[in-house]
């Protein structure tokens, strides 16, 4: 069985998807630490980042690269904080947060509940400048 993020890769759970190609999928965490935070994921399903291979592990870098900049201009921060958490879906994946403190990095503390609207508008604001 798949994991969620392979789920919504497939389209079989919808998503706010945000770029993809080959390889990666990036879609907004429907339950975001800061509006605009994002995940990206690689298709290929794999547990921890560091099991990707090396093509794979640079890629995506550079896949979240012009995400992380278009995401700064559409949410004004300090910068596009990048963190790799990976306890609760066991599908290697990065955060990209809007980040105005260290705390918007957080894990621990209330995710916001955004609604769809909400979502749909990050959504935008993000594609804008991708």
């Amino acid at each position: 069985m798949g994991s969620i993020f392979s789920k919504i890769i497939a389209g079989e759970i919808p998503s706010y998807k945000i770029a993809e190609n080959d390889l990666f999928f990036a879609f907004l965490d429907v339950f975001p630490l800061v509006h605009g935070h994002t995940l990206v994921v690689p298709k290929r399903e794999v547990d921890k980042l560091y099991d990707l291979n090396q093509e794979e592990l640079s890629s995506m870098l550079v896949f979240a690269q012009p995400i992380a900049r278009a995401i700064e201009k559409a949410f004004p921060c300090k910068r596009c904080g990048f963190s790799v958490i990976g306890l609760e879906v066991p599908h290697a994946h990065l955060h990209l947060v809007p980040m105005q403190t260290a705390d918007d990095l957080n894990f621990t503390r209330s995710k916001l509940k955004p609604t769809s609207e909400e979502l749909a508008d990050a959504q935008q604001r993000i594609l804008a400048y991708l």
